[in-house]
């Protein structure tokens, strides 16, 4: 089992890094590689909409973006993490996200998908709202925790004093291992669900 984390906080060992962390700590006691990566703070401009990666596969912005695509690839579940910028995720972390989205076409079907967010305060939940919807657009089933998957801290370091915050991050990983191993299982029994071939409408006639 192999998760891809990417913080989009631009601190480096911030409150998100806390909330990343406890969860490596049960991926790795449960043998689950993880590898965190931090894209925050990278210059990653947004999507043009020139349509190059159905040409060629990628990204016509050769930057952190095409280095994460084997990774999301090869990875059973992605775990996304932002800290919260005025009700939203950080624009830096929402480029990245669709860019990757959509210039991959490989099959993200059944991987498993958690979004992380942290905050003083508020805006919170509207931010956990807006990272699973990329989950959600791709076939992927969300994991869940005992809480919306949120911690809460301003200053650097502060997140380690939020008790219930860092429970809500270790069952958030047990059940995303569970979810990767019972999605793995099934697989193997039964095989992906049958896809039919997309039919695109629109509204204007």
């Amino acid at each position: 089992m192999k998760v891809l984390m990417i913080n989009g906080s631009p601190r480096v060992g911030g409150n998100t890094s806390i909330a990343l962390n406890e969860m490596v700590k049960v991926f790795e006691a449960e043998g689950v590689e993880s590898e965190v990566v931090q894209v925050g703070n990278k210059a990653i401009r947004g999507c043009i909409a020139c349509g190059s990666c159905r040409d060629n596969g990628k990204c016509v912005f050769d930057d952190v973006v095409n280095e994460l695509v084997p990774k999301f690839k090869e990875a059973d579940g992605l775990v996304i993490a932002s800290p919260v910028y005025y009700a939203s995720a950080n624009a830096t972390l929402i480029a990245c996200l669709d860019r990757l989205f959509y210039s991959t076409n490989f099959n993200k079907t059944m991987k498993v998908g958690a979004s992380v967010v942290s905050a003083r305060r508020g805006g919170l939940s509207a931010t956990f709202d807006e990272l699973n919807k990329y989950f959600t657009i791709s076939g992927m089933p969300v994991a869940s925790s005992q809480y919306w998957n949120s911690i809460h801290g301003r200053e650097i370091g502060q997140a380690s004093e939020d008790l219930e915050g860092l429970q809500t991050m270790r069952t958030l990983a047990r059940n995303m291992t569970f979810l990767m191993r019972s999605i793995a299982l099934g697989k193997e029994k039964y095989g992906l669900p049958e896809k039919e071939p997309w039919q695109a409408t629109s509204f204007i006639r």
